[in-house]
């Protein structure tokens, strides 16, 4: 394998664009300290003659929104028969849509705060306020509002008074035409991984998420200091297992593949919610998915090359 170059897909073109390109860049680094012939691939309009003049190895997927998680590129790569790591083009669609993801996990018996899906189309035809007092009526306050597709909580806001909606919602919709409207649940935030190594999925020690300001949004993702992490958060054994264990669902329920990290909340009751899936999580300083793996004992190099491996024997 270490003579086979491996690509590592960053930037593209989505609002997430700054972010893929430090992850990428520090995977990029992670996989040459172990030995890897690595060349990072932007991800615009020469994708394709590329690959067909420059066939890598094997590919990993960091970028992060739009098409590294929507499932557009993972088709791409399997047109071309490319190895990858990470989720299939199908496992991708249905996880990259928040309302399905939800959806199918409360048809598992898993809990997840209560929510509503509104398209734009939807305030302009039947009068924007009508709709918002119909829906603080049905969920209640405080709520979070967030763009029904996307990642780095661009665009979410936390909504605690009525009078707030209007303008969150015009921030949110600056990020998508559909708004997920979602009961805000005040507990613990925890972030798990889970990668697949060798016997199927393993959940790697969750972390817990405190940030700043109370919400853990797009400036407290990114900015060095305004969150303090836990890594292992600090859960009751059996807390820190009913959080595993949804993370692990939520990775067999939507069939993903290789690497996601489920976003969960520990409400005051001790309820476990899912919050919502990523397929290619961030892998920048302030990211999680790193924080949990040198929780778990292991590097952040070793831990891809494994994946790797994988996508390389399975062939896509």
């Amino acid at each position: 394998m270490a003579n086979r170059t491996v690509a590592v897909l960053a930037g593209g073109l989505s609002h997430e664009r700054d972010v893929s390109l430090r992850s990428g860049r520090r995977l990029s680094a992670a996989l040459r300290a172990e030995g890897l012939t690595v060349e990072e691939w932007d991800t615009d309009a020469e994708l394709l003659s590329r690959l067909r003049k420059e066939k890598p190895g094997a590919v990993v997927v960091a970028l992060h929104g739009g098409e590294g998680e929507n499932g557009s590129v993972q088709t791409i790569l399997e047109m071309f028969d490319v190895p990858f790591v990470g989720t299939s083009s199908d496992g991708c669609r249905r996880a990259w849509d928040k309302p399905t993801a939800k959806a199918l996990l409360r048809k598992a018996g898993y809990s997840t705060p209560d929510w509503v899906v509104l398209p734009s189309s939807t305030f302009r035809e039947l009068g924007a306020q009508a709709v918002l007092d119909a829906m603080v009526e049905r969920l209640g306050l405080p709520l979070i509002l967030k763009p029904d597709q996307g990642g780095s909580a661009l665009g979410t806001q936390v909504v605690r008074e009525a009078s707030e909606l209007p303008a969150a919602m015009v921030g949110c919709f600056a990020y998508g035409d559909t708004v997920l409207a979602e009961r805000f649940v005040d507990g613990v935030e925890v972030a798990v991984t889970v990668i697949e190594r060798g016997d199927g999925p393993e959940a790697l020690p969750a972390v817990e998420i405190v940030p700043e300001n109370g919400i853990y949004d797009y400036t407290a993702r990114y900015t060095a200091g305004l969150t303090d992490f836990f890594a292992p958060a600090r859960l009751s054994e059996e807390t820190a297992k009913a959080v595993e264990e949804l993370a692990l669902a939520a990775h067999k329920i939507l069939g993903l593949r290789d690497i996601s990290r489920t976003d969960a909340v520990v409400a005051a009751d001790g309820t476990v919610q899912f919050l919502e899936v990523n397929l290619s999580p961030g892998l920048t300083e302030t990211s999680t998915v790193p924080m949990a793996v040198e929780a778990s004992g292991n590097g952040l190099g070793s831990v891809f090359v494994d994946l790797v491996g994988r996508a390389i024997e399975r062939g896509n």
